[in-house]
């Protein structure tokens, strides 16, 4: 059986790679119409690029606002590899861990 690669155990190139892919199987999932294949692929696109963020550019107890939703804004309360696990401002409450690829650069 072959193994594969976890992504924090990728170079660059090879990260740079595995998203060109799920792109693609991301793109022909939606022309489909398989929505949830769909959005597995997006996900996977988020983690992909988070291994290619320096995760000391995110601090805890700052903001950060969410690329997917302009104007809203996730609390960071602390970071586990590339998660990091907060609050959205104006959310319920929960707390949730959102890889750092999901967050601008802070305010």
């Amino acid at each position: 059986m072959e193994h594969e690669k976890r992504y924090s155990e990728m170079s660059e190139t090879e990260l740079k790679e595995e998203i060109a892919q799920l792109r693609e199987k991301a793109r022909k999932a939606e022309q489909l119409g398989i929505i949830n294949e769909f959005a597995v692929y997006e996900r996977r696109v988020s983690m992909a690029q988070a291994y290619l963020i320096n995760p000391d550019d995110f601090k805890p107890g700052r903001l950060y606002e969410l690329k997917s939703d302009p104007g809203n804004y996730f609390k960071i309360e602390y970071l586990n590899g590339v998660f990091a696990w907060g609050y959205r401002l104006n959310g319920d409450g929960k707390e949730e861990g959102l890889p750092i690829s999901l967050l601008n650069k802070g305010v």
